[in-house]
């Protein structure tokens, strides 16, 4: 099993709340309670985009967990506010951790 980062790149609707981090809550708990989960830094870039990164144990539970996450929690504040079309996901193995 090697370390692997999860990456997603998005922009939230027009008419979301200000409040975006503190709604965040519920997703950053949710994803405590997952199989494999270490990390998650979420940060809004300059441009507005957002970019989401959480550290996984493996792939596999990266994969499991991103399976799971809508049918669970999809309905919270958090994941309403994001444009589904600007969503971009991907992971990649960890090279360097210090």
């Amino acid at each position: 099993m090697a370390e692997t980062l999860e990456i997603v790149s998005f922009r939230l609707k027009p008419d979301a709340a200000a409040d975006f981090i503190a709604q965040n809550g519920v997703v950053t708990d949710w994803l405590a309670r997952q199989p494999g989960f270490l990390s998650r830094h979420l940060g809004e870039r300059a441009d507005g985009s957002w970019v989401d990164v959480v550290r996984w144990r493996s792939l596999e539970q990266a994969q499991a967990a991103a399976q799971r996450i809508m049918a669970e929690i999809g309905d919270c504040e958090a994941m309403r506010a994001i444009e589904p079309a600007s969503v971009a996901m991907s992971h990649t193995q960890v090279a360097l951790s210090r």
